[in-house]
């Protein structure tokens, strides 16, 4: 396990759901000192209500400092001109942010940093914080996100993945289509928490309220409800079957107006970590009706393997990183295919089944992934100093 090191961390805003960044630098935070930076944003803000509300926060967090938010865990905010793809505003960008990080650097003692960045539109940093190493830890193809400057942030990642010492990838694909760049590309799956998933299996665990009173079974999902969530699926799963109640538990961030006008369908909201292995309690099966794009057949879901660590039977669309989980998971590419999988496996649930899911995830809690990433940054590390 890395040890004694200082970390200057570019990933999305502190505080929400965890995800895998939040997950690595926690657990690295228990022996190195870790400055996480919140979002510099990757898309230009609209003149929208809710946008003006972050930006009123982004400046509120600036204005109040970096904190630290757990132990040899600080958080920075640092205030940057929200013009992505632009050349005047990134320059001008990296004097803001070198000045703003050099200053929450030397308040907290970190020095000569590892840049850890999950975002793709560091590169003019490089060379500017005295750091010691660079890692790009691409976990998305960033420039397929709907209202990002493509181009420019197309631009941007192939300089930062050239200028890197270290890349890695969650996914295969991303390590196959940035390795010609970079020879220092590795992938390294997401992990998960199976501690806290597995109390789904716990019969302690009290299901929710708002799932108690639902008819069964109840096919659920959890997580962000994005344009690449394919919601007619949930809309056939619910025409096909009305006695079935067909759960959605997270943020909507894209139109829900497909789904409206069906009784057994019921939108939850976005609820707390802390509550989703009580959520999958209540479930029958999990589901993963993703669009095959070219972002999704790129990413690897965290919630499949939460979904295994909670016993659930998960019926997935046959994404690459999902169908390496296949005899664990049901692949299903269209709505009818969906529809005879949950069938089937509402057919054939056990708790022998249940726990066999949640044994197969052990090996790969994130702590495991550290480590992981650890033995590749000492091989670089030598390698760099020989």
């Amino acid at each position: 396990m890395l040890e004694n090191a200082s970390i200057i961390c570019f990933a999305h805003d502190w505080g929400g759901d965890p995800t895998s960044k939040t997950h690595i630098m926690r657990i690295l935070a228990k022996k190195n000192r870790v400055l996480w930076v919140n979002s510099i944003g990757m898309r230009r803000p609209s003149a929208t209500r809710a946008d003006f509300g972050r930006l009123a926060l982004k400046l509120g967090r600036s204005i109040a400092g970096c904190k630290e938010v757990e132990p040899n865990l600080h958080v920075a905010s640092p205030v940057v001109i929200p013009l992505p793809g632009s050349r005047m505003a990134a320059g001008l960008n990296a004097a803001l942010l070198e000045a703003s990080l050099r200053r929450a650097s030397r308040k907290i003692g970190i020095e000569r940093p590892i840049l850890w960045t999950f975002m793709p539109n560091v590169g003019r940093l490089l060379g500017r914080l005295n750091e010691r190493m660079v890692i790009y830890h691409c976990v998305d193809e960033y420039s397929a996100f709907t209202g990002v400057p493509k181009d420019a942030l197309i631009r941007m990642e192939r300089d930062l993945i050239r200028r890197s010492d270290i890349v890695l990838t969650s996914s295969a694909t991303l390590r196959d289509e940035r390795s010609s760049m970079n020879p220092e590309t590795h992938f390294v799956s997401h992990g998960v928490d199976v501690a806290h998933f597995s109390k789904a299996l716990d019969p302690s665990t009290e299901i929710p309220a708002d799932l108690r009173g639902l008819p069964r079974p109840i096919i659920g999902f959890f997580g962000l409800i994005a344009d690449w969530v394919d919601l007619s699926i949930f809309r056939s799963l619910a025409e096909a079957h009305p006695e079935w109640s067909i759960v959605l538990v997270g943020k909507a961030g894209t139109n829900l107006t497909e789904l409206r006008g069906l009784p057994n369908i019921h939108l939850l909201g976005q609820k707390p970590y802390s509550d989703l292995p009580a959520y999958c309690r209540g479930f029958d099966v999990g589901i993963l009706p993703f669009r095959m794009n070219h972002l999704t057949m790129r990413a690897n879901p965290l919630k499949l393997r939460e979904y295994l660590a909670a016993g659930l039977p998960v019926v997935a669309t046959p994404l690459p990183e999902v169908a390496r989980y296949e005899g664990l998971v049901s692949l299903a590419a269209e709505a009818r295919e969906f529809i005879g999988q949950v069938e089937d496996a509402l057919g054939h649930r056990s708790d022998a089944e249940a726990r066999r899911r949640v044994d197969a995830m052990r090996s790969e809690g994130w702590r495991a992934r550290v480590e992981q990433i650890s033995a590749i940054i000492e091989r670089r590390r030598l390698a760099l100093a020989s």
